[in-house]
């Protein structure tokens, strides 16, 4: 049922925005190190935080200082263009109903430990078909991650009204360094290539 919902969502979104995908690679190497050193004050043991809450901050951060990537454009009856002052982050979520993105609402006022937390909670909720429909609506932008799975680039398909989507390959070895292959797809009726 949930592809079938979506189905027609995706062949719209391909077939009426210009999708534009820019590929390049992050080092986090110090990210990771980072990411790793982290212990819980009191027990000493590793905290264990995903690499896609550093990701989402980092996302946050990049929409406060490139605007036009955290816009919708309303392509049906205006074609209007809102800049947003809310960071909802969509999360992709590949279950066995298909792909859900809920989001993670204000992003920007949430630490990188409760993002962690929120992140694994509405992953559970959306294979369990336990999430609130109302956490799908309102987005600012997308992160879709195979890093799970494997590959480096691909060209994730912008989910509509938003302008943009950022997809995350599997972290790679390069000599010392960690790389992040970066796969960002964005509308160019709205968003020019020296910003992406």
């Amino acid at each position: 049922r949930v592809k079938k919902l979506a189905a027609p969502h995706l062949v719209n979104s391909w077939t009426s925005i210009p999708h534009v995908t820019n590929h390049d690679e992050a080092d986090i190497t110090e990210m990771e190190n980072f990411r790793n050193s982290l212990k819980d004050l009191y027990t000493g043991e590793k905290k264990k935080i995903t690499p896609l809450a550093f990701i989402t901050k980092a996302l946050v951060a990049t929409l406060k200082k490139f605007p036009t990537f955290n816009s919708s454009i309303d392509t049906i009856e205006t074609g209007k263009m809102t800049l947003k002052k809310y960071f909802h982050i969509g999360i992709a979520v590949d279950t066995e109903h298909g792909l859900m993105v809920p989001k993670i609402r204000n992003a920007d006022s949430k630490k990188i430990e409760d993002l962690s937390i929120e992140l694994k909670d509405i992953s559970e909720k959306c294979r369990n078909l336990k999430i609130d429909k109302k956490g799908f609506f309102g987005g600012s932008m997308t992160i879709t991650s195979l890093g799970g799975i494997g590959g480096t680039f691909f060209t994730p398909i912008i989910n509509p009204p938003e302008v943009a989507i950022l997809g995350i390959g599997k972290i790679v070895e390069r000599g010392k360094n960690l790389m992040l292959p970066l796969s960002l797809s964005y509308d160019h009726r709205v968003v020019n290539g020296a910003d992406a």
